[in-house]
């Protein structure tokens, strides 16, 4: 993992997107070596020089649209149909200079550039081939060692087990009186000190997993340590791979004492409102055509307010009204009972539900933005009751309420639509992390997971 501003990026994917962009700009170069303009004064120009800008367009649309998230990297298949929407996407990008600054007819600059992006994306995806066969051959993956074979040790070994491309883990060690969890053929014999044991299966990391780190000698982490092998705690380890934090063992020590949580300064305020602003300007004025077609559409479909009003819990636990676009039945909680919305909830229109799939429905929202009630990127705001349940079950609730709200946000992109206690749980651990791993950077990259969760209609219920 990679650290950017306190966010961990995947090594790997990385790597791959380097890859898989210098294969695009190579393969549209050498198409583009006989496409050339002639200039008003007579001048050749190469088409050429737009080679490198449309290539990082197409590099953006693949992040945008998932290609390098760990089930990309791991399922073929599930990369090349993205590849297939990348190129619906990424076609103009190429057709419309193709046809404005040569001097091809409309019909040959479109199957010249269908064909080009067609050779680039088939030499994308083969690079991704080559690029998974040798990481398999070479084994780049980070040597880890546990110390700890109890839930603790056992929950870190689920977590990484889908995970393409993850740290490796080589074994466990038994801390004495620990009651095993995790597999027992993979625990280390404990014949030989912590060092003899890591400089035999030649670990770069040492993670203490175990359930009570009370009474932990620190002289065999220590000497493990100077020896050049990093010794990372359970909370950060999990923090780092599964860019969330663990709920089951935070402390209100951990949240004190650990880097981060800098939401709260003025410039990290003052960029993240001016990032609102703009953001929301531009989702309103690109919108605006989709925004009429829905209200129509609503309207035309079932009887009822065009907008939901409801409470919603905000900055400090203060309390505003949010704006959707209706979705669901005017008689959806004839009762005052406020409830989640369920997998085919029966009180979902058929236009609500395309609304929903699409995130149509949050447009309104986005005036909540504008008002300073709502960010556009934040935890997800609840419901009064939902928050006082929730903070009542969920220990660290109501750390949520230290920012504003958001329309999208790092746990929506990341985790479906929570209706449950469970689901809640989960969701906090990915607040906290945002949170905690506040900057722009990190608000970029929700942005560009949007763009992923709309066209794949993550999370959308």
């Amino acid at each position: 993992m990679l650290r950017v501003f306190r966010h961990y990026l995947s090594a790997p994917a990385i790597s791959l997107l380097c890859l898989e962009t210098s294969v695009l700009i190579g393969v549209l170069y050498m198409v583009a070596q006989n496409v050339t303009v002639t200039a008003g004064d007579g001048e050749r120009l190469h088409a050429a020089a737009l080679i490198v800008p449309v290539s990082l367009f197409v590099a953006a649309v693949l992040c945008a649209i998932g290609m390098y998230d760990h089930y990309a990297l791991a399922n073929y298949r599930r990369a090349a149909l993205r590849l297939v929407v990348a190129f619906v996407i990424c076609w103009p990008a190429l057709f419309v200079p193709a046809w404005m600054l040569t001097r091809m007819a409309p019909l040959t600059a479109a199957l010249a550039s269908g064909a080009a992006m067609m050779v680039a994306f088939s030499g994308v995806f083969a690079a991704r081939l080559a690029w998974g066969r040798a990481a398999e051959l070479v084994n780049l993956r980070r040597r880890v060692l546990v110390l700890g074979v109890g839930p603790k040790a056992a929950g870190i070994e689920a977590a990484l087990r889908e995970r393409k491309g993850g740290p490796l883990v080589l074994g466990y060690v038994r801390f004495p009186n620990e009651a095993a969890a995790v597999d027992r053929r993979r625990i280390v014999s404990p014949q030989e000190t912590l060092w003899e044991t890591a400089r035999r299966l030649r670990a770069e990391e040492i993670v203490v997993a175990v359930d009570d780190r009370r009474g932990v000698p620190l002289e065999p982490l220590l000497e493990c340590r100077a020896n050049g092998i990093t010794v990372t705690d359970q909370l950060n380890f999990w923090e780092r791979e599964t860019r969330k934090v663990m709920l089951e063992a935070l402390s209100p020590g951990w949240l004190i004492y650990s880097d981060g949580f800098q939401l709260g300064s003025f410039l990290n305020r003052g960029l993240k409102r001016l990032l609102d602003v703009l953001v929301s300007v531009a989702v309103l004025v690109l919108t605006l055509p989709v925004t009429v077609l829905a209200a129509l559409a609503i309207k035309l479909d079932s009887p009822g307010p065009l907008f939901y009003r409801q409470d919603r819990v905000g900055l400090n636990g203060r309390v505003f009204t949010a704006f959707k676009f209706r979705s669901m039945r005017a008689d959806a909680e004839r009762d005052g009972v406020p409830r989640w919305a369920a997998e085919r909830d029966p009180r979902i229109t058929r236009v609500g539900q395309f609304l929903r799939m699409t995130r149509i429905d949050e447009i309104p929202q986005v005036w909540n933005v504008l008002k300073g009630d709502m960010s556009f990127i934040g935890p997800r705001p609840e419901r009064p009751y939902f928050v006082d349940a929730l903070a009542r079950q969920v220990p660290f609730y109501g750390e949520r309420a230290r920012v504003r709200p958001g329309i999208t946000g790092w746990a929506q992109i990341n985790y479906p639509y929570g209706a449950s206690i469970a689901d809640a749980r989960e969701k906090l651990a990915y607040d906290l992390y945002y949170i905690k791993n506040y900057s722009l950077f990190l608000d970029i990259l929700v942005l560009i997971g949007t763009v992923e969760a709309v066209l794949w209609s993550k999370g959308a219920r």
